[in-house]
């Protein structure tokens, strides 16, 4: 059983849309949600849209981790970021749950990806063992 050309094009998707939400609505077009989650933790306008951008430069970071480093311990992590960005956004602007392409779509898409990814590895490290001995 080789999982393989799965689980690596599961890595490069979770890779796209980290790095998408890096970029996009908090480099180049600035969110005006993502500001007022800094803001609402008692930031200025100005170090809000600072620290938007340096999140957003974390998630560009993270999202070239799935495509440099093969570890399951990368999606352990993903999905413990999702739940807890989704439960901030949550508490902090409820009223995004309800709007489409909402972030429980799309976090729950990406955990979704991470768990399959984690059955997969575990499936093809559990064929491996069997068959070399």
């Amino acid at each position: 059983m080789n999982n393989a050309k799965a689980l690596k094009l599961i890595n490069f998707v979770l890779a796209f849309l980290w790095i998408y939400q890096g970029l996009v609505p908090k480099i180049i077009f600035i969110n005006a949600d993502e500001i007022f989650v800094w803001q609402s933790i008692g930031l200025s306008f100005e170090y809000a849209k600072l620290a938007g951008r340096a999140s957003g430069i974390g998630e560009i970071i993270f999202g070239l981790l799935f495509i440099f480093i093969n570890h399951k311990y990368i999606h352990y992590l993903s999905i413990l970021g999702l739940l807890g960005l989704l439960l901030l956004i949550g508490f902090l602007i409820p009223s995004t749950l309800i709007s489409p392409y909402n972030p429980i779509v799309m976090n729950i898409s990406m955990i979704s990806l991470s768990v399959i990814y984690l059955l997969l590895l575990k499936e093809q490290t559990t064929y491996l063992h069997k068959t070399a001995q």
